[in-house]
């Protein structure tokens, strides 16, 4: 597959702001790996492997600098899919041998990214149907390993099917799991799992977009077995008079941990509007839960299980994976100014903690966590201890939000200007033939796609236009200056 090439620049007026870029950009480069000769971008901040819950996500973030890398980041887990149709949850090269795991799934941020590929890789049909295979596959397995009740609710059997590490609400459950039948004997696991649900359901959602451009006539059929998923996803785990998802044990009984996995299930989709309103009003705006110093810790900070734990630990602080997560999760839903409310409190935090690149943030102050890690080379928690920087996705995080506020986006073959205001820059993006630019005083802005000027106006907005720069739509991203004056 002929690749275009692509490249992205940006340059500000705040010093500060600027370092902030040029660090990202830095750090994000020496995250790149070869996997057997295949380049890829690590998890980096002491994590060496390519992981189901972030690498899919992360490269196809990357994919507007390195598109190579952000491929094979999704290529290395269908290449290495088992017969059955399971996906390894890391893979990890060892001496130049790339070895899948399956002991875990870990998460599941691939079908939109792997779909978003499609749009930036050319549009290349042989890949669609490979992804389409693969998802497919994927899906059937889950229903066939991970509903061992027959309930109808896909199950986690570990810690790690979910990458909520040490997180209090599993209790004991192992680590990690390398059988198809459930385990037996712990007091939490098999846990009915919105975070399952909501991976068949980005698998048969994402199928129905595939199914729609290559008019193969299903598109209604995974439709509809898409919401079959969401209903049984409200059915078993919604609680209605609290307004939130709930986990149910072994034993059907609700895991009483109020989690931000209820913004997990908004970034796949897996929520009706209704509900996504719901948790967003009540509960992740809520300064006393979600909505604190440094928003979206992993728990609600009212939580009885929430612990303030500085370690890799997902049961209490923000983690830089979440801020990663949450545009895409808030913009499913219409949520799109919040966005860069959290991109301005992300930077912060970075820039004040020295610009290193942690894992996760103290809530009520926005303070890095700045503990030694395990490198992690081979195997699960071994290796040399290193202070953590350079953590891929709080720099992917990072750059998502800068180019989700100033600058340029591709998704789904739709570009995506943001201009937000307060601040002078000029940001381009390069794919193929194509440059795509935005520039701005801090009160006004232009965009441009090919040298054409498609906006010129206040600030605030994000245009979206097909490839040409025809536009299809515009959103408000925030307040113009002008606005905010006249409104006093």
């Amino acid at each position: 597959m002929l690749l275009p090439r692509t490249g992205v620049s940006f340059s500000c007026a705040d010093p500060a702001l600027q370092r902030l870029w040029t660090t990202a950009e830095e750090k994000a480069r020496n995250n790149l790996r070869s996997f057997g000769g295949d380049t890829v971008l690590v998890e980096g901040g002491g994590y060496e492997k390519i992981w189901l819950e972030t690498q899919p996500m992360g490269g196809e973030m990357y994919a507007g600098r390195n598109l190579e890398a952000a491929l094979n980041n999704t290529l290395l887990f269908m290449k290495h899919q088992r017969a059955d149709g399971r996906l390894p949850g890391s893979i990890q090269c060892v001496d130049g041998r790339v070895e899948p795991q399956f002991n875990k799934f870990q998460g599941f941020c691939f079908p939109f990214p792997a779909l978003n590929l499609y749009y930036w890789t050319g549009r290349d049909r042989a890949y669609l149907d490979d992804l389409a295979g693969c998802l497919r596959r994927f899906d059937e397995y889950l229903w066939k390993t991970r509903d061992s009740d027959g309930d109808g609710c896909l199950e986690s059997f570990c810690v790690y099917d979910t990458g909520e590490d040490n997180a209090v609400r599993y209790g004991d459950a192992p680590r990690w799991w390398t059988e198809d039948e459930a385990p037996r004997g712990y007091s939490v696991v098999p846990m009915a799992s919105m975070d399952m649900m909501s991976f068949s359901y980005a698998c048969r959602d994402t199928l129905r977009r595939i199914s729609t451009l290559t008019g193969d006539g299903k598109e209604d059929d995974w439709r509809a077995r898409a919401e079959d998923v969401a209903r049984g996803l409200r059915e078993r785990l919604w609680d209605e008079k609290r307004g939130a998802c709930f986990d149910r044990d072994h034993l059907g009984r609700p895991v009483d941990v109020l989690t931000h996995n209820n913004l997990r299930c908004m970034y796949w989709g897996s929520f009706s509007q209704d509900m996504a309103d719901r948790f967003v009003r009540e509960h992740l705006l809520n300064p006393k839960e979600f909505w604190c110093e440094m928003p979206l810790p992993s728990v609600s900070v009212s939580d009885p299980a929430f612990r303030n734990a500085p370690e890799n630990n997902w049961s209490g602080q923000p983690e830089g994976l979440t801020y990663q997560r949450a545009v895409r999760a808030l913009e499913n839903y219409g949520y799109d100014s919040l966005v860069p409310v959290l991109g301005r409190r992300l930077f912060r935090a970075v820039i004040e903690g020295g610009y290193m690149f942690t894992q996760q943030f103290d809530p009520f102050t926005g303070a890095p966590s700045m503990v030694p890690i395990p490198a992690q080379q081979s195997g699960e928690d071994t290796g040399p201890v290193v202070m953590q920087d350079a953590y891929g996705p709080t720099i992917l995080a990072v750059m998502e939000y800068m180019a989700r506020m100033w600058g340029v986006r591709m998704l789904l073959g739709e570009i995506h200007f943001s201009l937000c205001g307060g601040l002078e820059y000029a940001y381009e993006q390069r794919w193929g033939g194509h440059v795509y630019c935005t520039e701005s005083d801090g009160r006004r802005a232009r965009a441009l796609a090919d040298g054409k000027e498609i906006y010129g106006g206040p600030c605030g907005v994000r245009l979206i236009t097909d490839e040409a720069g025809n536009l299809l739509r515009t959103t408000i991203l925030e307040k113009s200056p002008d606005e905010g004056r006249k409104k006093g």
